[in-house]
């Protein structure tokens, strides 16, 4: 059995967004393990569990709510890595690499949430 965030192809591309963000924060030197590392960590890893939290809802209304919490968290995330590409902390083709990996993550949020915004409201008659 497998919970509903678990099927939505956006949590599944948020977690390979992951994945990417810590690979590349191991690298950042030991000064920034309580600094850059983690906030970078933690609003990537909010990008992720707000899909999920927000999947679970009861209305659309806050499902989208949590989507565009979940999209704010991926662009302090790009410009967090701003920041390590102008401390030098990682090249530009990896920034490069996680630049063109957010706009993917973020067309498939907005993707969702103008799916959610065109499904038309059930009524109770």
């Amino acid at each position: 059995m497998a919970y509903k965030f678990e099927k939505l192809k956006v949590w599944q591309i948020s977690r390979q967004f992951v994945k990417l963000i810590y690979t590349i924060t191991k690298e950042y030197p030991d000064n920034e393990k309580f600094g850059l590392t983690s906030q970078t960590n933690r609003a990537v890893v909010s990008i992720m569990l707000n899909i999920a939290e927000g999947s679970e809802r009861k209305s659309d209304i806050e499902f989208i709510r949590f989507l565009r919490i979940a999209y704010t968290s991926m662009l302090e995330v790009i410009s967090a890595c701003y920041i390590a590409l102008d401390q030098n902390y990682i090249s530009q083709e990896r920034f490069d690499y996680v630049y063109d990996s957010s706009h993917i993550l973020g067309k498939k949020i907005n993707a969702l949430i103008k799916s959610i915004n065109n499904t038309p409201a059930v009524t109770n008659k």
